[in-house]
């Protein structure tokens, strides 16, 4: 079974900078990309960035793709995400997911951390 866990959420003051951290408990699992998502109190769920384990392509949500960047270590089965100009309207629960070789859509989920962006 693998894990995803999550980290480097906290609270940043706005404009500040995060990075999150999202690393696989186990080494090669047929990951074909990962991603990261957040929700927000009273929101459903919305995708953040994506990258592909092997080509390293990346996407963004478009109101995000100025200012996140997702990258990977595979050496360190990691995921980051480095977010920038931290707004309020970043307040989240961020989750990072995987997809594996077979599945239709990200299939393991990690448990989210908090990221509070004061005004």
């Amino acid at each position: 079974q693998v894990l995803l866990v999550e980290s480097g959420g906290g609270l940043v003051q706005a404009g500040g900078s995060l990075r999150l951290s999202c690393a696989a408990s186990v080494g090669s699992f047929n990951c074909v990309r990962m991603g990261w998502f957040r929700q927000a109190p009273g929101k459903e769920r919305e995708f953040v960035a994506s990258i592909s384990w092997s080509s390293k392509a990346t996407a963004y949500a478009t109101s995000m793709k100025d200012r996140f960047t997702i990258s990977r270590d595979n050496a360190k089965n990691t995921v980051y995400l480095q977010m920038d100009r931290l707004t309020p309207e970043d307040t989240a629960v961020y989750y990072c997911a995987a997809e594996t070789i077979n599945a239709d859509d990200y299939n393991i989920w990690g448990q989210g951390t908090q990221v509070t962006v004061s005004s």
